[in-house]
């Protein structure tokens, strides 16, 4: 804030009025002492919850020796990050960047390159899908399948055309001798938490190899354990050739990561691209300590469980709720959608002590941690659940 109490950012953010100053495990303090239960730990990121002791001591054992080197140089935390990503899943090379956009930029890039100069068909469009979210750079904003985020930012690169999501026939009709590759989220987080159709992928992978075409998974959102799998990929028994990872990678701290099949490491040779922040040793390291977590502990499975346990209970006490429409999702990553813009039920619900967002304007999305207390859930939906009755019930007049 500047001495008259104007704020000296950007106005890019519709920010609730709560300033959050604390957190520890699935609980936030904001500046008042008011406490609250995270169910969105910071839009998926948080995977072990805010402040996790595993990840702060490897992060204080980093800081003592060495912050930054820059990618000149050989970084250890990065080849034993890799390869525990590789090891455990259907990945053989991986590039390390610092935020989802960044990676989801690389995938675009190894992409077209591949066709380029290891093919030489020249080919370079990517299709993707209506209402995706791939983020916000000049690149994935027009991979992005939502109008409103391109909003004047005209003249948008060419090469990405839109499909209709879970629609076979839409793809097929938008193939031709410049696809270069298809490019989805096995969740539509910010598309308001729409799980894609098995039926659909499996025919999208077959689509894929029989032009020849590359399937990237948008796994920003979805992996590290999210939906019940490490991977959301595992769900549709489908290996992308290339899939991208951010937000609960670090477990708080910035990191992308862009992984790909072995035989695409040829279109990323030297030079070809790079990042300055990617795959410090300090970011390495926090997500080193956050990915063998969550496998050691089988944190995924547990969100499986937690995740099922949710959709259930959801349902059982909003059955009937005219407010209501659907309740959707995979593993700890729900949407409950509404029958009308849902901004106020969120506000209500952050004034009685839970923490919930949006995905997209009538729908109220659930990501807590993949450590949340079996307690701290059940008050949680307690509430959620308390709201949505109020709020019903008073438009109804009852």
């Amino acid at each position: 804030m500047t001495e008259q109490g104007k704020s000296s950012l950007f106005p890019t953010y519709a920010r609730y009025p709560i300033t959050l100053v604390k957190g520890e495990g699935s609980r936030l303090w904001d500046d008042t002492g008011k406490e609250y239960i995270d169910m969105m730990s910071g839009i998926a990121v948080a995977a072990l919850g805010h402040a996790p002791q595993v990840v702060k001591e490897k992060l204080i054992e980093q800081l003592d020796q060495l912050w930054h080197v820059g990618n000149l140089f050989h970084i250890p935390n990065q080849e034993k990050l890799a390869g525990l990503l590789t090891d455990n899943s259907c990945a053989d090379a991986v590039f390390f960047c610092s935020t989802g956009a960044e990676a989801n930029e690389a995938a675009i890039k190894i992409a077209r390159r591949y066709s380029q100069k290891v093919l030489n068909n020249g080919r370079y469009e990517i299709i993707t899908f209506n209402m995706s979210f791939h983020g916000r750079t000049i690149a994935t904003l027009t991979a992005t399948g939502q109008d409103k985020v391109k909003e004047g930012f005209l003249p948008l690169p060419e090469g990405f055309v839109y499909a209709d999501y879970n629609d076979i026939e839409s793809v097929r009709n938008l193939v031709n001798d410049r696809t270069c590759a298809v490019m989805l989220e096995f969740v539509q987080g910010e598309g308001g938490v729409l799980p894609a159709d098995p039926t659909f992928v499996k025919q999208l992978a077959e689509l894929c190899k029989e032009h020849n075409l590359l399937l990237i998974a948008d796994e920003i959102q979805t992996g590290v354990g999210r939906t019940g799998k490490l991977f959301a990929y595992e769900h549709y028994g489908v290996e992308p050739d290339i899939f991208t990872l951010a937000k609960g990678l670090g477990g708080g701290f910035p990191i992308g990561a862009m992984l790909s099949k072995g035989y695409l490491a040829e279109a990323f040779s030297a030079g070809s691209h790079g990042s300055t922040f990617g795959g410090t040793p300090i970011a390495t390291a926090a997500a080193h300590a956050t990915l063998s977590t969550i496998i050691d502990n089988q944190l995924p499975e547990r969100a499986a469980q937690l995740g099922e346990y949710t959709v259930k209970k959801l349902e059982s006490k909003l059955a009937g709720n005219p407010l209501v429409k659907s309740i959707r999702g995979i593993g700890l990553l729900i949407g409950i959608e509404c029958a009308q813009p849902s901004a106020e039920i969120i506000s209500e619900i952050h004034k009685q002590g839970v923490l919930v967002i949006p995905a997209g304007p009538n729908v109220i999305r659930l990501v807590p941690a993949l450590t949340i207390p079996q307690e701290d859930l059940d008050q949680a939906l307690e509430v959620v659940c308390g709201v949505l009755s109020q709020k019903a019930s008073t438009i109804s007049g009852v």
